[in-house]
């Protein structure tokens, strides 16, 4: 079918997938290489830099900010300047929650008046956990709905270090508050009650900022970054469409070269391989100090398990099509602790939950979380993708569980936000006609 990124577009497709593919640039290191390397003292070059728009959001925001970033060849060059700057107007983060929660720290620490909104989807996405850390260095900060939702207003000035102990793991969360630290006096540190994503962490190390890191609390100290060189791997999130698609389509093997494997972001191929399915990696490598290999997928009759406690940070953003996958799993599949889904681009819990019952799917739903019956054949059906781009991808990979049955998108622009290839690598797989 036509590869089709703007508006409705309906689904039809028929399993199994096989082929080789690669995937985007990991939208969480390319956020990071824009801002950090804005911070940096000389120049940062960046290879594999995710092409969609939520890092475009960045992009914009960092020249807002007096950096320049250019295109050389297949690098991007990143060079900041002496001091970033005050913006000259509104920074719009369009869609993207990791730019204005990691811009509200940085933000916070640079002299002046910032103001950050977004879209209407990011516009009712929650500040208040980013704003009560950073008012506890001395941040300067409010928001609408009583410093509830975005538009954030930041009166950047003297920060000073305070010890941060956070009920609910966020990478992006942890994040703010650590790049507010490069500017604070004293020591500035987080304690997670689950390990999340580390690329903040490691590239600050990465660029000569001393990083303390013991058991699941991270300080830094007033510091900045290196100009260096970042090489950006594949997006584990990205490649969980076609992972689990191959998991649950008879057939179906798939290989996703050049992806990260950061330990703190694979909680999939441990679920993967707890409900059966082959799970293989080759040619582990460690670059720019990611680690990447060439994962491989092969159906398999899945079971059902248990998904909660630690491992849910490291796979919170895959937990959707998880749950399509688990509508073919023989038995229960338990979901918990996963509350934070239901702040993401929109309640993913309840979008993913009344949607697959719907299609079919014996689902109940927790305020944490779900239980899922299966196996379970799926039925076409359309779907409110509510802006969200991870709905939109994973009920697509839905529609190939239906036997042929067509599943309509009401709105597909919203792929773009991550992954504007998708549908086009769905197509070559779905065909079988990837190299």
């Amino acid at each position: 079918m036509t590869t089709h990124t703007n508006g409705p577009l309906a689904c039809r497709r028929k399993g199994p997938l096989r082929g080789t593919i690669e995937v985007p640039g990991d939208k969480s290191i390319s956020h990071r290489s824009l801002l950090f390397g804005a911070l940096a003292s000389g120049e940062t070059r960046v290879r594999g830099l995710l092409d969609a728009e939520d890092v475009h959001s960045t992009r914009k925001a960092v020249v807002a900010l007096g950096a320049t970033v250019r295109e050389e060849g297949d690098e991007i060059v990143v060079v900041g300047p002496e001091k970033l700057r005050e913006p000259g107007d509104v920074i719009d983060c369009g869609n993207s929650g990791t730019s204005l929660r990691l811009l509200t720290g940085v933000l916070s620490g640079i002299p002046g008046l910032a103001v950050l909104t977004g879209d209407a989807s990011l516009r009712k996405r929650p500040v208040r956990r980013v704003i009560d850390p950073l008012r506890k260095m001395g941040a300067n900060l409010s928001a609408r709905d009583g410093d509830r939702l975005p538009p954030v207003v930041i009166r950047g000035g003297p920060l000073r270090g305070a010890r941060h102990v956070m009920e609910v793991a966020s990478a992006q969360v942890k994040s703010a508050i650590l790049l507010a630290g490069l500017f604070a006096e004293g020591e500035t540190s987080v304690v997670e009650p689950e390990r999340s994503r580390d690329h903040t962490e490691r590239m600050l190390r990465g660029m000569g900022v001393p990083v303390r890191v013991n058991g699941l609390e991270v300080a830094v100290s007033a510091a900045r970054p290196r100009g260096t060189r970042v090489d950006v791997p594949g997006d584990i999130s990205s490649a969980a469409f076609f992972l689990c698609g191959a998991a649950a389509l008879p057939g179906s093997k798939v290989t996703v070269r050049n992806l990260g494997v950061n330990e703190t972001r694979t909680g999939l191929l441990d679920v993967l391989r707890a409900m059966g399915a082959k799970v293989t990696l080759e040619g582990a490598r460690e670059i720019a100090g990611e680690p990447r290999a060439d994962v491989t997928v092969e159906a398999a009759e899945l079971r059902g398990t248990e998904i909660r406690g630690a491992v849910i940070p490291r796979l919170i953003d895959e937990l959707p099509v998880v749950m399509v996958m688990a509508t073919q799993a023989r038995g229960r599949t338990v979901i918990r602790d996963a509350r934070e889904l239901r702040v993401k681009e929109s309640d993913r819990l309840a979008a993913m939950g009344e949607t697959l019952a719907r299609a079919g799917a014996k689902i109940e739903l927790y305020d944490d979380g779900c239980a899922i019956d299966g196996p379970t054949p799926l039925r076409g059906v359309p779907v409110q993708t509510r802006l969200d781009h991870r709905i939109a991808m994973s009920m697509a990979i839905a529609q190939l569980l239906t036997g042929g049955d067509e599943v309509v998108l009401d709105d597909v622009a919203c792929v773009a936000t991550s992954f504007p290839s998708f549908f086009r690598l769905l197509d070559q797989v779905a065909a079988g006609a990837a190299p």
